[in-house]
This record gives structure tokens, C-alpha cells and sequence, in this order.
């Protein structure tokens, strides 16, 4: 049952990130499921969407706690956080593409988070040497997401292999921010 639901969920953001006025009956069908058997779940619209922007926060904190970016050096923990990104990059673009889901849905992007792990490896990588201190976390931070959406996009739209995307992007931040 957990399986199912969670097929629902991953389905849901990977089709409302494509076009948000995707249907029930859409979002059953690249779950692989019954429109019934969605409506079991999720008895409407707005809650299935509520119920994928709080499965979608959770696995981009799952896979950003799974790239270890305290381990190694900043430019490994780099190379591992732009991988997972792509990894959950459909969650990304459901979560950040439409300003106001979280936001209506229970998530403020505007509150920094108690932890921010990305900014802390970025810190690091400054402090360490590693990144360009010439400019603010916050900016390559920016610079990382704004890349890392591009390569989904591209990937999307058919101009990128998914298989290469990951590379693309890192040798373009590293050609931009690492020294």
C-alpha cells in the first residue's frame, strides 16, 4: 500500500510539474494506477497536491542528507548534492517552478531553514579556498539551483541525456565558481 501511494506521489509532482491543470485521471495513469485507486488515497485534487509538496520537501531532504555534504572535499560534496538534485529533480520543479504551491500549501519558501546544509558546504568550500569568495553563498547557492533547473529542463525538453546532465552541470560550476 505504501509502494502505491508512493508511486502516486512521485507521479503527481512529475506531471504537475509539466503542467499544473494536469488531471486526477492524468496523474493515475503515470502512476500506473486506477483513477479509482487514486481517489482511495487522495479523496481530492487539493489534498493529493498538499500530500506531494510535503512527500516532495521530504525527499529533497532525503537525498541532500543522503549526498553527505560534510563528508570529503567541498568539490566531491558538490559533485554529490548536483547528482542528487537531478535525482529529485521533477520534486524541485514541482516545489519551485510555481511560487505559490508551498505556500498554499503549507510550506513557506520564504523561512530559512534551521539547517541549511547547501549553504553550509558553500561556506565551507569559501572558507576552504575552494569556491570564490568574491561573492556571496547566497549567490552561488542561486547560481547551483538556477543550473541545476536548467539541466532538468533540458533534460525535459529532450537536448540532454540524462546520463550527462549531471557532468554538464558541474563542469559549468566549476568553471564558474571553483578556483
Amino acid at each position: 500500500m505504501e509502494r502505491t501511494r508512493s508511486a502516486i506521489l512521485a507521479a503527481a509532482a512529475s506531471v504537475l510539474a509539466r503542467d499544473r491543470t494536469a488531471t486526477l485521471p492524468e496523474i493515475a495513469k503515470a502512476a500506473g494506477v486506477g483513477r479509482t485507486t487514486v481517489h482511495r488515497y487522495f479523496p481530492d485534487r487539493d489534498t493529493l497536491i498538499k500530500a506531494a509538496v510535503e512527500d516532495s520537501v521530504e525527499a529533497i531532504g532525503q537525498a541532500i542528507a543522503e549526498a553527505q555534504l560534510d563528508e570529503g572535499t567541498p568539490v566531491e560534496a558538490l559533485h554529490r548534492l548536483v547528482t542528487a538534485h537531478l535525482h529529485v529533480g521533477d520534486r524541485l520543479v514541482f516545489l519551485f517552478n510555481d511560487p505559490h504551491i508551498m505556500r498554499n500549501y503549507g510550506v513557506s519558501p520564504d523561512e530559512p531553514p534551521e539547517e541549511d546544509p547547501v549553504l553550509d558546504l558553500i561556506v565551507r568550500g569559501q572558507q576552504e579556498g575552494v569556491f570564490d569568495s568574491h561573492v556571496s553563498p547566497q549567490w552561488i547557492r542561486h547560481v547551483l539551483w538556477a543550473l541545476v533547473y536548467t539541466g532538468i529542463e533540458e533534460v525535459n525538453r529532450g537536448t540532454i541525456s540524462r546520463h550527462g546532465v549531471a557532468a554538464t552541470v558541474i563542469r559549468t560550476l566549476e568553471r564558474g565558481i571553483v578556483t
